[in-house]
């Protein structure tokens, strides 16, 4: 079976489009027609190298997304062929594969365990989790990544308690979920910062109740305005700035918690005060919000078909597979404001 896919021949460079042969699947592995893919800002910091220098090059990417079983390998329980599936980069049930390899004509691609930047994948059976057939895929590629990691970050990093407050650096895919985990959560105040006023906009809809563009204005007076000198008792950094992570901690409350959700560049640093750490203040990083995706992604199904919960408003604009490099360059210029969804 061939395939198109969007490869990462080489760092900081567009993704070159090429058709690979797809092999069958092995054990522990599982063969999916991707239907939609996220593009989630983890994958453009890997595009930019912002981990060092790559040693799997060419590889593919994309690790949030939906689609369908076409086959099973050996050993596979969890899903069957017809199922539909999230894929998602988080572990959930069943067997880990070793990763595949596709054929191309620029040879050898190496992949994860989950990619998604392709028409058809082979994906290692804990990377996908089977949902209604007839659930929307475009917002079935949100709990890959995005909804997870956001609601994880409120429910198991943040640990955030109704009436608490909480600032959000970085009103992107997972920032956005922040923000409206936070408002589920019953939080107060939700202050969104970001750098563009359309993510912003965004923010306010999706329950932020203060927003703070802080390309025009100071961020830490502004917050100090909103909920005193001591700060809030959650601030989530998403941006990977160090800057931003330092101030983040600043703006953090005696007895709070900062969460940090974006990676910063391999070896920059952060001016961090740990005093504070010794006296109930916490410092936390967090890998995807500690989801579990094969007990969240079904909880999350469950509330948007009792119409609890409603993610289309998260989904900024579509693209084909043949325009990534589009989609990329808007999400790196804050021309789109929610997620960039591929449709394969």
């Amino acid at each position: 079976m061939k395939s198109l896919a969007a490869i990462l021949v080489e760092q900081r460079k567009p993704l070159v489009i090429e058709e690979i042969e797809v092999p069958s699947p092995k054990l522990g592995q599982v063969l999916v027609k991707v239907l939609t893919s996220g593009i989630c800002g983890s994958q453009i910091g890997e595009i930019n190298g912002v981990k060092g220098p790559d040693r799997f090059l060419p590889h593919l990417l994309g690790h949030e997304g939906c689609g369908e079983v076409l086959e099973v390998g050996e050993g596979v329980r969890t899903v069957k062929p017809g199922d539909r599936v999230v894929l998602h980069w988080r572990k959930g049930a069943g067997l880990e594969s070793v990763t595949p390899v596709y054929e191309s004509r620029i040879g050898k691609v190496n992949a994860g365990w989950v990619t998604t930047f392709n028409e058809y994948a082979i994906v290692s059976e804990n990377r996908v989790t089977a949902i209604p057939t007839d659930f929307d895929p475009e917002i079935a590629a949100l709990f890959g990544c995005a909804v997870t990691t956001g609601f994880g970050v409120v429910n198991n990093n943040a640990q955030l308690a109704i009436g608490q407050s909480i600032a959000v650096f970085g009103a992107g895919g997972i920032g956005l979920n922040i923000v409206q985990g936070a408002a589920l959560a019953g939080a107060n105040p939700i202050i969104a910062i970001d750098l563009f006023d359309n993510r912003l906009k965004l923010a306010r809809s999706l329950g932020a109740t203060h927003t703070i563009n802080s390309a025009k204005a100071d961020a830490a007076e502004k917050i100090k305005q909103v909920v005193g000198s001591d700060g809030v008792d959650v601030a989530v950094d998403n941006t990977g700035n160090v800057d931003v992570i330092a101030l983040a901690s600043r703006l953090t409350g005696p007895r709070g918690r900062t969460v940090l959700v974006g990676v910063p560049p391999k070896d920059s640093v952060a001016a961090i005060s740990t005093l504070p750490l010794h006296f109930e203040k916490r410092l936390v990083g967090s890998h995807g919000g500690e989801c579990r995706p094969e007990i969240d992604i079904p909880r999350y199904t469950r509330l948007c078909l009792d119409g609890k919960l409603s993610l289309e408003i998260l989904i900024g604009k579509r693209y084909s597979l043949l325009d990534i490099n589009i989609a990329i360059e808007e999400m790196l210029i804050g021309q789109l404001a929610g997620r960039a969804i591929i449709l394969s």
